[in-house]
């Protein structure tokens, strides 16, 4: 069995034994041990799965010494530290306790907080042996995607290379941290940025003062969006070029939806569709046409395979889906909650919305949808 199998399984498993656990030793027993076997370490060895470590450099505290739920071991050195919550408690951050250990550890490169659902990774990345305040790595056994799970493998026991993991962590960190102040300065430039745009692009010979900015402002941020649609339709033409035609009888169906076999379903055109129709219309240079399902309501070029959005209205939580990835369609969906949905046997992108209204703000994601599957055909 693979990893990905083994922790699809054991989130199987956690689903169903989360309702009977209560405390934390149950906790540790039911859902923290196996989780840990997943990853390689023999659960039963002491010498490799330690519980109730104390270190040489332990204080006593109400009598007793300070000790961490379980020290991880790896050629009889201590490479990662657990702290353990009950189940029904949330991981929100850690105690003092598992910095102390941290610290006093010098081999461990990893510490962990974990409530059997949810794990929380520390490492050191501002200042060695000191554990940093945040994690850099969340990993959800009932909720993760095929990158957590590549995240996640850097811990398994065949893999384990401290050296590895703190640059992965730097890259997840960094990575983060630069794409948010990129993606802030994108959405609202700021005058410092308008000001470094204006002298490299040489476009005023005057002193850029308060007023200039504000007559730039909108010109930069219409410049901005408009190469951000470039720099996506460039990206998205190369897949193109590769990405075979899907014949109708190739054409994958969403797992998540039922049949949509007409002969057996009574299909019924609801009102708020055709006004989404109207409004996705309204974007499109090209002609489109609908086609309506019992699951979801699709609109292609005249041909049903060239789809470029679908829409599912009827169920409880409403949501379109692009054939755009993921990444591209993050740049214009305005922080609306998305989801990969390549699984459908084409590259798309789930967006989650409230109401048909969200559909005016997503005006230059479906346009480029629809540009990008014309020039398919």
């Amino acid at each position: 069995m693979s990893f990905t199998d083994d922790i699809a399984k054991l989130s199987e498993q956690v689903k169903k034994r989360l309702e009977h656990i209560q405390g934390e030793e149950a906790t540790k027993q039911s859902l923290i041990l196996p989780f840990f076997s997943c990853l390689g370490y023999d659960i039963y060895d002491p010498t490799e799965v330690k519980p109730e470590y104390i270190s040489d450099a332990a204080t006593k505290k109400a009598g007793q010494f300070e000790k961490v739920d379980y020290a991880i071991r790896l050629n009889n050195s201590v490479v990662m530290l657990v702290e353990a919550k009950a189940a029904n408690e949330k991981v929100s951050s850690h105690d003092g306790q598992l910095r102390r250990y941290f610290t006093w550890t010098q081999t461990a490169k990893v510490g962990i907080v974990t409530n059997g659902t949810e794990y929380r990774f520390f490492t050191d990345l501002r200042a060695d042996n000191l554990m940093d305040e945040d994690p850099f790595l969340f990993f959800n056994v009932l909720d993760y995607t095929t990158k957590d799970l590549d995240n996640l493998k850097f811990f398994h026991r065949d893999n384990f290379d401290p050296a590895a993991i703190t640059i992965h962590a730097e890259e997840i960190v960094y990575t983060k941290s630069i794409t948010k102040l990129v993606s802030d300065l994108l959405r609202n430039p700021s005058e410092d940025f308008i000001s470094l745009l204006l002298r490299a692009a040489k476009l005023t010979d005057s002193r850029i003062t308060s007023k200039v900015i504000e007559k730039f402002k909108p010109i930069v941020k219409k410049s901005i969006q408009n190469s951000l649609v470039d720099l996506m339709t460039r990206s998205l033409s190369q897949e193109i070029q590769a990405e075979p035609e899907v014949s109708p009888t190739e054409t994958l169906l969403d797992p998540e939806i039922e049949s949509t076999d007409t002969s057996e379903n009574k299909i019924i055109t609801t009102p708020e569709e055709l006004e989404a129709f109207a409004k996705i219309k309204s974007f499109c240079k090209s002609e489109i046409f609908y086609r309506d399902t019992a699951s979801y309501f699709s609109i292609h070029l005249g041909n049903s395979t060239w789809w470029f959005v679908r829409l599912y209205l009827s169920s409880k939580k409403k949501s379109i889906i692009v054939r755009l990835p993921l990444e591209d369609t993050k740049l214009l969906a305005n922080n609306l909650e998305l989801q990969d949905c390549s699984h459908i046997g084409s590259t798309a992108t789930r967006i989650y919305i409230s109401s048909i209204s969200d559909i005016d703000q997503l005006a230059l994601l479906i346009q480029k949808a629809c540009e990008i599957e014309s020039a398919k055909h």
